[in-house]
């Protein structure tokens, strides 16, 4: 269920969201849109980003821009940044959202998967942020967001390139918020709990691994990714003018 608030200064902003095609990534896409922004939003999933872009327009009246990249590829993704603001406007907000929870063994891990993991979960954060910063300097204001996890706070030991990356992001999302600060760009970050989606759910929910960890959480039911688009809207907005360099814990009361 999509949150009932409204961010009048959302209204026709440019936004661009990484990884908004599938997953968290496609409700951030469709929540941005509901608030009457401009949304632009990069992914390699094809299909369903052509489909999610049919879905919003027929909600919204508003088809998002999808921008086919590879974070990976660092000129692709400033491309993708020239040609959303080409077509929006400077971007004044700016969801980090991209990620690959992949799991793996810390015995079996080559410098190469490393480094293909990083080069999703944590480099392409700071070279968006490099990349769109020229406009909210120029607009003399913007928001950025970054998803982090809390992944990284619980010790869960599958998935240690991704933990890595995922705790990286905190310490860039207050190295960045403190350098661009004085340009009126507020940078913070959020850390979503286990949120089932579609993937999440075909290979790691299994049913009596997600009950034990919904009977943690103070809040006892599963959290969608419906469940990040308030929070994400609230970082983006004016309402939280005045907050910077902060993590915001969306997990349902485990932590």
């Amino acid at each position: 269920m999509m949150p009932s608030a409204r961010f009048a200064d959302l209204e026709g902003a440019s936004v661009l969201i990484t990884g908004g095609g599938t997953g968290i990534g496609a409700r951030l896409t469709e929540g941005f849109a509901l608030q009457g922004a401009k949304v632009a939003f990069v992914d390699i999933a094809e299909a369903p980003s052509q489909t999610l872009c049919d879905e919003v327009a027929r909600l919204t009246g508003r088809k998002p821009l999808f921008l086919n990249a590879d974070l990976r590829d660092i000129e692709a993704l400033r491309q993708a940044v020239r040609t959303a603001e080409q077509k929006h406007g400077p971007i004044s907000v700016l969801v980090n959202n991209a990620a690959n929870d992949i799991r793996h063994a810390v015995e079996t891990v080559t410098a190469e998967e490393w480094d293909d993991n990083l080069s999703i979960n944590l480099r392409p954060h700071f070279f968006t942020v490099q990349a769109v910063v020229p406009g909210m300097q120029q607009l003399g204001r913007g928001a950025i967001v970054n998803f982090t996890s809390t992944s990284f706070m619980l010790n869960i030991g599958d998935m240690p390139a991704y933990t890595a990356a995922k705790a990286g992001i905190i310490g860039l999302t207050k190295g960045l918020a403190g350098r661009y600060g004085k340009d009126g760009i507020r940078v913070n970050a959020i850390a979503p709990g286990w949120v089932i989606t579609e993937r999440q759910r075909q290979l790691w929910a299994a049913p009596g691994k997600l009950e034990a960890h919904i009977g943690r959480q103070a809040i006892p039911r599963e959290m969608h990714p419906d469940d990040m688009v308030g929070p994400c809207l609230f970082l983006a907005s004016d309402a939280s003018a005045m907050l910077t360099a902060q993590t915001l814990i969306v997990d349902g009361g485990l932590l």
